[in-house]
């Protein structure tokens, strides 16, 4: 039952019960999602359940799509509140990226509810740095802008469209330059430029 109630626990906090279709509020929502809006909630509950999955405490949660998809984003989204701006905030990615891809070859990704699920349940191939995640990711995330309803068509096609320009920066540089400061990589003269000009992917504005 403790499973039950974490995982419901995790999902309830992520997502919310019902997705404004009013384009500010689903700005407001997708900013508390990506934009560090959901840091200082997830440092105030979270990091005991993040440090339980790093010990693999809670690799039953790969059992079923929904726990899955609450495993994935412990080790994904709430490790990168708790540790940013740190090289911890992405030691747990190739651990969320083997989930996702055996949850995806299993049907997991394919079983959960809505297009929302199913978005972070396919990230961690777009924080991967192998360029075949990326096309992967690249493909789920075309793929959803079709089955979207209307009013939210416009944030799936922004995140197609950010997934594609997580790929062409794996293509150029074949790794994040944003992450290299952080994990202590060189980075190139080609590197410092690109990250100079103030155009990262993960910071482009939000469609207004």
């Amino acid at each position: 039952m403790l499973m039950t109630e974490e995982v419901e626990e995790v999902l309830g906090f992520w997502f919310p019960e019902r997705m404004s279709g009013d384009k500010e509020e689903l700005i407001r929502q997708v900013e508390w999602w990506f934009r560090g809006g959901a840091d200082a909630a997830i440092l105030e509950r979270f990091p005991p359940l993040l440090e339980r999955a790093t010990r693999g405490e809670l690799d039953g949660w790969s059992s079923a799509p929904r726990s899955r998809l609450a495993l994935i984003l412990v080790l994904d989204q709430f490790s990168r509140a708790v540790y940013r701006g740190t090289a911890r905030a992405f030691a747990q990615d190739p651990r969320a990226l083997a989930l996702a891809l055996e949850g995806i070859e299993i049907g997991h990704h394919a079983a959960l509810e809505n297009p929302w699920q199913k978005t972070f349940f396919f990230l961690p191939l777009g924080h991967s740095e192998d360029l075949s995640n990326l096309d992967r990711a690249v493909q789920l995330a075309e793929e959803l802008v079709g089955t979207v309803p209307s009013e939210f068509r416009w944030w799936f096609e922004f995140s197609a469209n950010q997934a594609r320009g997580h790929r062409d920066v794996i293509s150029r540089f074949g790794r994040h330059p944003h992450r290299n400061e952080a994990l202590g990589r060189q980075s190139t003269p080609e590197e410092l430029e690109y990250l100079a000009g103030g155009q990262l992917v993960h910071a482009r504005p939000l469609p207004r």
